[in-house]
């Protein structure tokens, strides 16, 4: 009877575990229109969560993403466009939010740092090649004592 009791016990405890995480995870959102839902999910793929690395707010079950997605949801049903969405969030929680940020001077070094640096490792890398050819024309413009000999030996030769 006690095992009885314990694997009933066991049995409800991961029964109501499984029911606990499949209600946590999944959103019951209503729309008015299919165009609203869909736009829903094409901005909650988009932004990125606060707190995890790399997931966007669709896919994170961090407290924080669904409380986003709560917002994203109440942003659609007051009639904001996807850009409004972006801009509230950005503004609320920093360019982080966005995987691709809007280019403005916030954003200047991170759009074009990696556009500088390449130019700067391609000015490198020609001002290097030029002073290793300037060196290697100038070492083979000099003659030393003894070619300098050889040559004037062999210069008068052809004069005689």
């Amino acid at each position: 009877m006690k095992k009885l009791i314990l694997s009933l016990s066991m049995l409800s405890f991961i029964v109501l575990s499984v029911v606990a995480s499949a209600n946590e995870g999944s959103d019951t959102l209503e729309f008015k229109t299919d165009a609203q839902r869909s736009q829903y999910q094409q901005l909650t793929e988009e932004l990125r969560c606060p707190k995890c690395q790399n997931q966007n707010i669709a896919d994170s079950n961090a407290p924080i993403a669904k409380d986003l997605r709560n917002e994203v949801h109440r942003l659609i049903l007051e009639g904001d466009d996807a850009d409004q969405i972006v801009d509230f969030m950005v503004e609320r929680y920093g360019n982080f939010v966005v995987y691709k940020p809007k280019f403005d001077p916030s954003t200047y070094l991170l759009w074009l740092g990696p556009a500088i640096i390449a130019l700067i490792g391609l000015i490198i890398v020609v001002l290097s090649a030029r002073k290793k050819r300037k060196e290697e024309s100038t070492d083979s413009a000099v003659l030393s004592q003894e070619e300098k000999n050889q040559l004037s030996h062999i210069l008068s030769e052809d004069e005689k």
